[in-house]
């Protein structure tokens, strides 16, 4: 079996090559798929309305997801040390709980809508990619909405795996991925899930402590190499402006990216439960485009191949 960080080495490099593999998860459930199976049977079994126990129960959902995943990727290690050519296995799982070039063809899918299809076609595209009502974006939010979403998922769908993996190997990879799952799902202050889910966002936080903040670093770096970024602004906005952000952990990959293309992320925005006036970040321009999101999708290609050359080095150093 490769050494842990070679292994990851070339899950970085598969995932970058081969995306999201929807023509493979049309026949087979994805991993994430199976674990969202698994959380919605037991948020509608355990969360019950008007139940006082919700907190606990919540925290009974976390504890049993995170242990069946954490398992699930110790068994498959196991598997992958003791049979031949087993290790071929995990390397799947690890490529499969990357996101790298599914965030990038999501995101590059917004800004391809808006500038050949106009308006209407970006909100279509942009909303499979975040939670909130598209429905009163301009062209400018929709912009937005999608660099946003680029700078915060590279954070939970890049780094984060890459960290965990790099920490406990993939049971730590499926572990996070099960915590980040379980945040996206119940993790919200509504009535339903304020109690249920507060485990779950709280373990989210977390999770995202260590690895947003080196996302944060990764993008300042990137800015750096790209040819329309901004390096010492990204820095200066990363430090200034990443705890504005409602979120603990959001707001330092948000920070860098806004400093880097010279814009203003964040600001109010609305979700099915109403207005969140969240603050600016950054001291830029908040007329995003089309053409904001292609500088925001070099900075990102960058910064994955910085994480690449990170985890590279690791598993030279490692021989």
């Amino acid at each position: 079996m490769p050494e842990p960080f070679l292994l990851l080495a070339m899950a970085l490099v598969l995932d970058a090559a081969l995306g999201d593999m929807t023509w493979l998860f049309r026949h087979i459930p994805h991993p994430v798929v199976l674990v969202g199976g698994l959380i919605g049977a037991l948020d509608r079994k355990l969360n019950r309305r008007g139940d006082a126990a919700r907190l606990v129960r919540g925290a009974i959902v976390v504890a049993m997801v995170v242990a069946i995943s954490a398992w699930f990727g110790w068994a498959v290690h196991r598997v992958a040390q003791s049979v031949p050519h087993a290790w071929l296995a995990e390397l799947a799982f690890a490529v499969v709980l990357l996101a790298q070039r599914g965030l990038y063809v999501h995101v590059r899918d917004v800004g391809s809508a808006l500038a050949q299809d106009g308006l209407g076609a970006g909100r279509a595209a942009v909303s499979h990619i975040v939670g909130r009502d598209v429905s009163a974006l301009d062209e400018h939010g929709v912009s937005r909405a999608a660099i946003e979403t680029l700078a915060e998922n590279f954070a939970d769908g890049v780094v984060a795996p890459v960290f965990w993996y790099a920490v406990f190997g993939l049971p730590g990879m499926c572990a996070y991925k099960a915590i980040n799952t379980m945040d996206s799902m119940i993790g919200y202050k509504s009535p339903q899930y304020k109690d249920f889910g507060m485990t779950a966002a709280r373990l989210d936080d977390v999770a995202n402590w260590i690895p947003a903040r080196l996302s944060g670093v990764l993008i300042v770096l990137a800015a750096a190499f790209a040819p329309t970024a901004r390096p010492t602004r990204a820095l200066r906005v990363f430090w200034r402006d990443s705890r504005k952000h409602d979120s603990p952990n959001a707001g330092w990959p948000e920070a860098a990216m806004a400093g880097a293309l010279g814009l203003a992320l964040g600001g109010p925005r609305t979700y099915e439960g109403g207005v969140t006036k969240t603050e600016w970040i950054g001291d830029g321009d908040p007329r995003a485009g089309a053409d904001d999101i292609r500088r925001a999708l070099v900075v990102f290609t960058i910064a994955c191949l910085l994480t690449g050359l990170v985890v590279g080095y690791l598993a030279l150093m490692a021989r």
